[in-house]
């Protein structure tokens, strides 16, 4: 008979696999994350399922799907599994030494260009023996790190939250119309969407959420637009506008206010831009996780009891400095 010390392992090792399995939709994927052999990691699974006496996976061939025990277990589970492998560093933080482990964190390059740059500074300042790894990607590339454990969190942008996510915004950009100097549109103030119809959009790709809000925008309002250029990166575009290949309409995140362009206010017809955290649902926070987002806003955990809806930072790239990461 199993001792219950061996028997409490045995099953931290089942529902290890079973989560992996479960973030990756595969057996095989989750024996080479475990390091451990396919057949091992079935095995393990299949005592769960004795265990609990239910099936967690429907299997097809290999692939397999969570069952509704299966997605409740995962729930369950998840925080437990997430939590024993961050209990070196939660017990060294309980000592008040938060100064090592890794901090992985996913977000694209409006995020890495324009609102990480001053956190990231300020937190390898005070712990510089943190280990920042910064992961560019966007979209639903994000949401896989997420779900498969990869990293910490990320930040970014969001307009459609999957149900397995939370999202904490934090900071506010409006929407500006750039153009260069010198454009036709530079002496009127009052710009409506009549006055930008007949003039050549610069934009990003259309699978970014960017592209989807101002073509939502021109046809509600029932006013044809024109699109001259495909860029991606605002970096691109905004250098593009400079040498008047066309105008575009951005968030004013990437305004800085030493561009050579001119920046009309668009806000009478395109909504604000929140930006702030993504964090899978459930997830247990490493303690440098946990600070970092402290750090980033000191309301953050406070505002977790809140609506998400509550205190922004405002922040207006023009004074002071999509779904997509």
């Amino acid at each position: 008979m199993a001792s219950p010390d061996s028997s409490n392992l045995n099953q931290h090792r089942q529902l290890r696999a079973f989560c992996h399995a479960a973030q990756t939709g595969s057996i095989s994927k989750a024996a080479v994350r475990l390091k451990l052999s396919q057949p091992s990691v079935s095995l393990q699974i299949q005592a769960l399922e004795k265990e609990l006496d239910t099936l967690l996976f429907e299997r097809c061939g290999p692939k397999i799907r969570l069952t509704p025990a299966g997605e409740l277990l995962l729930d369950m589970a998840q925080p437990l599994v997430d939590g024993f492998s961050r209990l070196a560093d939660s017990f060294a933080a309980r000592l008040g030494d938060i100064h090592s482990g890794p901090l992985d964190i996913a977000s694209g390059e409006a995020t890495l260009l324009y609102i990480l740059p001053d956190v990231i500074k300020g937190f390898s300042d005070e712990y510089p023996q943190i280990d920042i790894r910064l992961h560019n990607v966007t979209g639903h590339d994000g949401l896989a790190l997420l779900r498969a454990n990869d990293v910490d969190f990320a930040v970014g942008s969001m307009i459609d939250v999957p149900d397995d996510m939370v999202y904490h915004p934090i900071y506010d950009y409006t929407p500006s119309l750039i153009m260069c100097k010198g454009h036709p549109l530079e002496a009127k103030t009052d710009l409506t969407l009549e006055d930008i119809s007949p003039h050549g959009l610069i934009l990003p790709p259309k699978h970014l959420s960017t592209w989807s809000v101002i073509d939502l925008v021109f046809q509600q309002h029932g006013v044809p637009y024109n699109v001259v250029l495909e860029a991606g990166g605002w970096e691109v575009i905004k250098r593009y506008v400079e040498i008047g290949a066309g105008i575009s309409i951005v968030t004013s995140i990437c305004l800085r206010g030493f561009e050579n362009l001119t920046v009309r206010p668009m806000e009478k017809y395109f909504p604000n831009r929140s930006y702030g955290v993504v964090v899978r649902r459930g997830k247990f926070l490493s303690p440098q996780a946990k600070q970092f987002l402290q750090m980033m806003d000191g309301d953050f955990f406070a505002r977790q009891t809140s609506p998400p809806t509550t205190k922004r930072k405002n922040s207006h790239r023009n004074d002071e400095l999509i779904t997509h990461l």
